[in-house]
């Protein structure tokens, strides 16, 4: 039994490393769908066999600092420092930064995500079209603990090069974050304050 669970542990081990090579060398940005072509790859077909998502995010870090070490600091670091002037412009939204940009594992092909929130949706576009910023946009599915699920609008543009992505929630949705794609555990959220300070950290390095 011992040896067996050893043997599943190490076989989760290698579909989580397998994931983080997708994401991390081929771009794909989707955690389910590199956790789905590694196991494919691997031929694992049980669910109990495969990682968690944390599993997966630990992989891609490590992969990170061995083979990313100069240009996926340098990426994190320009994406935190946009996320920040986001959070300031989308103010009156009550921004909060999710995703690989909070997490630490963003690189050059990460988009800055950022959760806001009005009552009336259509707010969020007439203060991009104000401004003359163009979007795509799209819905967006979320998950809850309750099994609950919510269609939310989410859009698309550029910032300095960078892509950003905002999934726009009524006011209440501050108060109860949606679970991780790919996961059981509520996104972590961000505000501006805790996005400073990781941005004034990686300054002072």
């Amino acid at each position: 039994m011992a040896r067996r669970s050893q043997a599943d542990l190490e076989l989760r081990r290698r579909v989580a490393d397998e994931a983080a090579r997708l994401i991390s060398d081929q771009g794909v940005r989707d955690f389910q769908a590199a956790l789905r072509k590694a196991a494919e790859h691997l031929g694992v077909r049980e669910q109990r066999l495969l990682p968690r998502r944390a599993d997966v995010e630990s992989a891609l870090l490590e992969r990170q600092r061995l083979f990313q070490s100069n240009s996926q600091p340098q990426a994190l670091a320009r994406r935190r420092e946009t996320a920040l002037e986001a959070m300031d412009f989308f103010a009156p939204f009550d921004p909060r930064l999710v995703g690989a940009v909070l997490e630490g594992y963003a690189d050059e092909l990460s988009a800055v995500s950022l959760h806001v929130f009005s009552d009336d949706e259509d707010e969020v576009l007439r203060f991009l079209e104000e401004r003359g910023i163009p979007y795509e946009q799209e819905q967006r599915r979320f998950r809850y603990g309750d099994d609950r699920v919510e269609l939310r609008p989410a859009l698309r543009f550029e910032a300095d090069g960078i892509p950003m992505d905002l999934s726009v929630f009524d006011r209440e949705g501050l108060r109860e974050a949606p679970l991780e794609r790919g996961g059981d555990r509520p996104m972590r959220r961000a505000g501006r304050a805790a996005v400073a300070a990781l941005v004034s950290g990686e300054a002072a390095r």
